[in-house]
């Protein structure tokens, strides 16, 4: 999809699969989640897409193959940099690691399907709290490699 290879994709998948916890980390106040409603700024389907700016993750156009890239459109300038690319980065390892399939491209504008596709496409976090729950579920992918500790996840939530 968009000359993206397999791999590319994987990563994606792994963003997308723990993007809830991501978001303890990219969206880590009470206000962050003003911004992360449905029809706003900022996606939040989790889905990914090179044609619309609804998706959560979006694949630019570029002139060059070697400019090939996502961005990941969900954090906010609250966020800790280093802490929402590391796990940013964790989770697109795993995704490669487990080959964690990303599903279809979403090449529509989320916010106007109809009612049934809409709940079929996954969302970010709603809150802080669901936020740091999700994180306190989802931390398996952040440990691997010593990278970050249950003290450290712990402390942070």
């Amino acid at each position: 999809y968009a000359g993206l290879s397999d791999a590319c994709l994987w990563y994606i998948g792994g963003v997308i699969k723990h993007a809830k916890a991501i978001n303890a980390f990219a969206n880590p106040s009470t206000n962050s989640y003003k911004r992360l409603v449905p029809g706003y700024e900022a996606p939040v389907k989790l889905a990914y897409s090179s044609r619309n700016r609804s998706a959560s993750i979006r694949i630019p156009w570029v002139s060059s193959p070697k400019a090939k890239r996502i961005e990941t459109r969900f954090p906010d300038p609250m966020g800790n940099p280093y802490l929402t690319f590391t796990a940013l980065l964790l989770a697109g390892l795993d995704g490669l690691e487990n080959r964690i399939d990303p599903g279809p491209a979403m090449d529509k504008n989320l916010y106007d399907l109809p009612a049934a596709e809409q709940k079929s496409v996954p969302e970010v976090c709603g809150s802080l709290r669901e936020a740091l729950e999700n994180l306190d579920k989802d931390r398996a992918f952040l440990k691997k490699g010593g990278v970050m500790d249950d003290d450290f996840i712990d402390s942070y939530i």
